[in-house]
Order: structure tokens, then sequence, then C-alpha cells
């Protein structure tokens, strides 16, 4: 694994792990010295060598998510690209999306830029209960020209889970498309697109599998329903001017990021092997913390009920970015302060003036790491008088 750098502690694993297993860091190894030829780009051995290793990838995901076909999963640049294309791409004109406020800005801003377009409209369902978004939210908000439903699994902000499974039942009823972010979720909460009734979900491997930036990923149950937003070389139809009609092809546009899909490859076997310790761990140590930091004179914006790795406070009196440089300055703890790209978030916790600071954890943070940060908080607030 990767060492942390000394006297560091860090804590915005919701952004992007720092430490990475060591299935990932061997399969990076193999990716930029045994197959670092273009996958399935030629006829040559270490060509289809390296395309044998996507592939593999692929039906690893496919059976981790539950979804009927491997060529549905699709690689983009990022989470936000497969948000992007699971958006615009199923777009239809005149019709109206259901989003929570619980969303990112990948998903906001298509869906404002299509509104603005006049192709659409959308509605932002917001939670009736504490700790996340339920079926009632969204039922609430569909209309007769819905065609569409988005929801944040996990909150990026606070770690407000949605009810995806009766949230599913909704659009399955209604033959609406689901779209899930599993940003924050996928890796160490159980995802499955049938049971779930999702139509598209999203992945950012560099969080929940410890993989390496510079990769997303869509997986879709329903590529009929999706078009392309990129064109370009794909490998096949070299001949033909328009897009190949099947999927991966489709949907991926020139050379596809091998290295990163090798490293997520061993990021879930990692996960795969550990997801009962992974989740175990996120539960313990989040629990732990809203405990410790719940006695303190702090604003708390976590549910106890939702121990997700994810934990948002503020201090009194005190910006979220001012806390954020202090904890790093003089503590050497990393975590993150401001709108965490999630405007609606910020605007239903009433924190457009202060943001929030978020902890994140990840499997390779210890209680020591927390009970730092417990220390920390507690010399500000000495500092500031308020304990």
């Amino acid at each position: 694994m990767f060492p942390k750098e000394a006297n560091l502690i860090y804590l915005d694993n919701s952004a992007t792990t720092l430490i990475k297993p060591k299935e990932v860091l061997r399969k990076l190894n193999l990716a930029v010295t045994k197959y670092s030829a273009n996958p399935g780009r030629s006829g040559h051995k270490l060509s289809i060598a390296a395309a044998l290793e996507v592939e593999q990838t692929r039906q690893k995901l496919a059976k981790m998510f539950n979804l009927n076909d491997e060529n549905n999963v699709i690689f983009t640049a990022n989470c936000s690209s497969a948000l992007n294309l699971a958006i615009l791409g199923s777009v239809k004109n005149g019709g109206h999306v259901v989003c929570t406020e619980n969303e990112h800005n990948s998903v906001l801003r298509p869906l404002e830029h299509l509104k603005e377009q006049g192709k659409i409209d959308y509605t932002v369902a917001t939670q009736s209960k504490s700790g996340g978004i339920c079926r009632e939210d969204i039922e609430k908000c569909i209309r007769k020209n819905t065609y569409m439903v988005v929801c944040n699994h996990i909150s990026n902000v606070n770690g407000d889970v949605c009810d995806i499974k009766e949230i599913g039942k909704i659009c399955e009823e209604k033959n609406l498309l689901f779209l899930v972010d599993g940003a924050q979720s996928a890796g160490h909460e159980k995802i499955d697109m049938k049971e779930n009734n999702i139509s598209f979900l999203t992945l950012a491997p560099h969080k929940g599998f410890y993989s390496i930036q510079g990769l997303g990923v869509l997986l879709t149950s329903r590529p009929e329903q999706l078009c392309p937003i990129m064109f370009g070389g794909t490998g096949t139809n070299s001949l033909e001017l328009t897009q190949p009609d099947l999927a991966p092809e489709r949907f991926e546009v020139g050379t596809i990021a091998t290295p990163a899909i090798l490293a997520l490859s061993g990021g879930i076997d990692f996960v795969n092997e550990n997801f009962n310790l992974i989740h175990d761990h996120l539960d313990d140590l989040t629990t732990f913390l809203n405990y410790e930091l719940s006695y303190l004179p702090i604003k708390i914006y976590t549910s106890t009920e939702n121990a997700k790795g994810v934990f948002a406070f503020n201090i009194p009196n005190m910006h979220s970015n001012e806390v954020a440089s202090l904890l790093n300055e003089k503590y050497g703890i990393c975590v993150r302060g401001g709108y965490h790209c999630a405007a609606k978030k910020h605007e239903a916790l009433d924190l457009l003036d202060q943001g929030a600071v978020r902890a994140s954890i990840s499997y390779f943070t210890t209680f020591s790491d927390v009970q730092k940060l417990i220390f920390a908080v507690k010399s500000i607030l000495k500092c500031k008088k308020l304990i």
C-alpha cells in the first residue's frame, strides 16, 4: 500500500482515497509494463491481451452489480462524465425529470443545461425525514411527462441515504428510467441493479474501489434508451462515419484508460475479499466520531443512523473553509470545507453562508486518526473559549 506522509491524517476520502491496496498497485504495474498496448485497436497479441484484461474488468463489474451483459459496462473519463452520458444521452424533449436535494452538480448542471435549452423541466425532491430521501419524497414529484428519476445514493456532503429499493419500485410501476449516482456508496454498500430496478448506475472507482483517478463507469440495463453524446474512433466500423450501434463501443470514444481500468480490476478484487470488513469499519469509525463530537458545542449534520464514512459538522462563528485550513496547517489533518459541489444540499441544510466541514473515512483510516481529529476540534473550541 501507499505509505501515508509522516504525521499526516487524511480524512478526505470522499474526494478521493489516498491509500491504495496492493491489489490495485499490482494491477497498475501490470498495466504499464505488460498491458500497455492499445486494447482492441489492433490484431496483434499485445493489443488482444490488453483487451482481454479490460473485458475481465467489465465482467467483474457486471457480476458485482447483477447486470446481465458485461457489454453494458461503459468506461468514461470520470463519474461526472458517466452522469452526463446517462442524463444527456437519454433526454426526452418535453419531458420531466425528478432529482433530489442531495445531488452533486454533476447531475444538477446537466439538468439545468437541458432546462435552459427548453428541452426538459425538472423537480428537486426534498427530504421529509431525517436520514435521506424516501419513496414518498419522490412520488409526490412525479408528473405525467416524467421519464426519469435521479437519486444520489449516499450524499457526499453528510452521508444521507436514498432508499433506492423503494424508489426503484416506483420507477418499475410507472416505467420510468432510474439513474443512481453510486459515487459515494459503491464499494461498501450492496447495490443490485435488478432488485432495485436501476436503469443507469454510475461509479467513481477512485473512491470506494481504492483505485486511481481518471476513470468513471456507467452500467446500464437499458442501453436502448441511451444515445452517444461524444463521437469518434472506437476501433470498430472504421470505414463508417456514424457511431457503431452496439455497446460499449457506441459510447466509448478514443483510447480508453487501460491503466485505470486494470487498477479498478484490482480494486474490485480487494473490495470483494474485504467487503464486510470495509462496511463495518466505516460504520464503526463514523459512529465513534459522531458519538464523541456530539458532546461538544458544534453543529453536526450527519444522522446517527447514517454511519457511511461521511461526517459533516461546523464550529460556531467559523466558516468551514477556515476550520479546514486550521486543521490542515496546525494539526496536519486533511478534511474538506466549503460546498462540496452540492448546492441544493447546502441550501437544504441552511449552509449557504458557512458551508460544512466534511471528514470522510476509508478502510485505511484508523481509530487514532479519528481521535486526533476529535482532539483538534476540542483544541479549536478551547481557543475560541467555547468549552
